[in-house]
């Protein structure tokens, strides 16, 4: 059985490699990761110096001979290194998306397993709850939450988890229907297995296929929604160097002409948001080909 699975693993692993898209996303995500593990020696500079260095206030990066040696991407308005605070915003920014999903995922697993395993009333009070949640946008959810339990990227990282539960439980329990129908179900419950025997030795490890793929794509739209947060002050508060907080403190600088204070934390979220789809689409595609379009 050990061989079958490690030779099925191992297919899926070259299936996956084949994909130069999957290969590239995933290749972003491991660059990602590196920098929020080894942000402390790579990162040229301390990301929130103290005193502030307002000598430094917007000076230009390497392009210009006005530029500061030891600072690449330039400085934004307190003086602070850009290239440092996107580096180490690389640890909060994944640290926030990975909290919010795995929230999404424990309580999506949990009720979606309950709701279509049981069935009868507790799958429509389960389901009618998740339609409502359903009808609210996810941002602006995810700000009412904020709104009621405090400000702070704790907060919205539980926020935006709470947020995605209700797809992370439609999509187990589209998996639990079926799974439950099968004949090595029925033969577990014929001999006597309990209902928590058969939920996690049977029933949860046969679906999560799925909510692996989903998870992977939910984790670009987390860091998106926690950049968002930040943005509107709502998420990481200063001086954590976070991508959306980066971006709500210096977009009004564009107009002025330092354009970098803002563009590099926002090339930062989009290359992780890209990264993380082009790998979702590719385990996607090698979990379930008949979904490859």
């Amino acid at each position: 059985m050990e061989q079958k699975q490690t030779k099925q693993a191992g297919q899926l692993f070259r299936r996956l490699r084949e994909n130069k898209a999957a290969m590239f996303g995933l290749g972003i995500l491991v660059v990602l990761i590196l920098c929020a593990i080894l942000a402390g020696v790579i990162a040229p500079n301390d990301p929130n110096p103290s005193p502030p260095q307002l000598e430094n206030k917007l000076k230009p990066g390497f392009w210009s001979d006005e530029g500061i040696p030891r600072m690449p991407l330039g400085t934004d308005a307190l003086g602070r290194c850009i290239l440092s605070r996107i580096i180490y915003g690389a640890r909060v920014s994944l640290s926030a998306g990975f909290v919010a999903v795995a929230i999404a995922m424990f309580l999506g697993i949990l009720f979606g397993t309950i709701a279509g395993y049981f069935g009868g009333w507790v799958d429509s009070l389960i389901m009618r709850f998740v339609d409502i949640m359903f009808a609210f946008p996810a941002l602006l959810l995810a700000i009412v939450i904020v709104a009621v339990i405090g400000q702070g990227l704790d907060k919205a990282m539980i926020a935006i988890g709470v947020v995605y539960t209700p797809q992370m439980a439609r999509i187990i329990r589209s998996s639990v229907l079926y799974i439950k129908e099968m004949e090595y179900i029925e033969f577990q419950k014929a001999v006597g297995s309990s209902n928590i025997r058969i939920i996690f030795r049977h029933v949860i490890p046969n679906s999560v296929a799925p909510v692996i793929v989903y998870g992977t794509l939910m984790l670009a739209t987390a860091i998106l929604d926690a950049a968002a947060l930040g943005f509107l002050g709502l998420g990481a508060q200063p001086p954590t160097p976070e991508w959306g907080a980066m971006l709500s403190k210096s977009y009004n600088y564009i107009v002025g002409g330092a354009w970098w204070a803002a563009t590099f934390p926002g090339l930062a979220i989009l290359l992780s948001v890209l990264g993380l789809n082009l790998l979702g689409d590719g385990l996607r595609d090698t979990l379930d080909p008949r979904l490859k379009t």
